[in-house]
């Protein structure tokens, strides 16, 4: 197999202990609310997820010099994830996401970012040689929300590319982390031309595509080169596209507590199927053209995000392979 790459942000998701609060409810009549600090960050979730799937992953990113960037890193590590490429700073803190949750476990953000650490990361900051033998990287839009990050996640994408190496793209758009309050859809789309993989959610594409009708958007993407496009819609099917290819995979049914790491935790599964098949057909195979293996991949990748739904938090709600043995179909 090949080795996963995911840069980008790590933050500690603050979950709230209040689930379904109703808007109308009165405050003296709510319990005290606590928040739980979980290990979290869309890149690093991917990164931990592979590796608990026994896919080797590293991580690149920079975290704040501080209580809660020491945290970030020892979980990280704890999870089998490869720290080497994690610079530490002084000059800023590591993110905070403060999150809320509705009756389903649907959750709702409040970043503390910016200013944060990983904004922070630079080209300079990359371990020499990280993208020397095959590999995949792997990127969000998160890392796109000022110039300089954009840059380097750019850049970054760009030498991967040159080098060899696969890279994967999740929109996960958050618009409350941009200045605006709402994605810059033509940087964003620059990123995912730059995608041999693609994941993005229905709210997403529609949020993307503006009024350009479905279908001619996903064949500009295919067009600019992305191999294989998968569109998730929560508990709904799953669409994957590709050149003269369209399947769609339904996930198992389960009662979810905690949505925080669903999509984190199947495009995290995608990869590990993705990764143990290039280790046997080579990086420069056709895996895109393979309908029966995609179809198999996306399954595997379903089934890790409803494992993930179903627990609290990020890291320690992403599954084993022994977890999603006893995931009931």
């Amino acid at each position: 197999m090949i080795p996963v790459i995911a840069f980008g942000e790590a933050l500690v998701d603050m979950l709230s202990s209040r689930l379904g609060e109703a808007a109308g409810d009165a405050p003296e009549t709510l319990a005290p609310e606590v928040f739980t600090p979980y290990a979290g960050g869309a890149p690093a979730n991917v990164a931990v997820a592979c590796a608990r799937l026994g896919v080797p992953s590293r991580f690149l990113g920079m975290l704040g010099e501080d209580h809660f960037g020491d945290f970030l890193a020892r979980e990280l590590a704890a999870h089998g994830v490869d720290t080497s490429g994690v610079v530490l700073t002084r000059e800023a803190r590591t993110a905070l996401a403060f999150v809320s949750r509705d009756a389903h476990g649907e959750r709702t953000f409040d970043f503390y970012r910016p200013p944060a650490a990983d904004l922070l990361y630079r080209l300079e900051h990359l371990p020499a040689g990280v993208f020397a033998a095959p590999a995949i990287l792997h990127l969000c839009s998160n890392s796109l929300t000022e110039a300089a990050i954009a840059e380097t996640t750019l850049s970054m994408a760009e030498m991967a590319r040159r080098a060899g190496c696969l890279v994967s793209v999740d929109a996960n758009l958050r618009h409350n982390l941009w200045a605006d309050g709402a994605a810059e859809i033509a940087l964003v789309t620059r990123l995912l031309d730059g995608a041999d993989l693609l994941k993005l959610s229905t709210d997403e594409l529609d949020y993307l595509r503006a009024d350009h009708p479905e279908d001619a958007w996903l064949a500009e993407r295919l067009a600019a080169g992305v191999k294989a496009i998968v569109i998730t819609d929560g508990a709904g099917e799953v669409v994957l596209k590709g050149v003269g290819l369209e399947k769609r995979v339904a996930p198992p049914k389960v009662q979810a507590v905690d949505t925080t790491a669903g999509g984190d935790a199947f495009i995290g599964g995608l990869l590990a199927e993705l990764a143990m098949h290039l280790g046997e057909v080579g990086i420069d195979g056709d895996w895109h053209r393979d309908a029966d293996f995609l179809a198999r991949a996306v399954e595997t990748a379903c089934r890790c995000g409803a494992h993930a739904v179903t627990r609290p938090g990020a890291y320690a709600a992403l599954p084993t392979r022994e977890d999603l043995a006893r995931l009931k179909s």
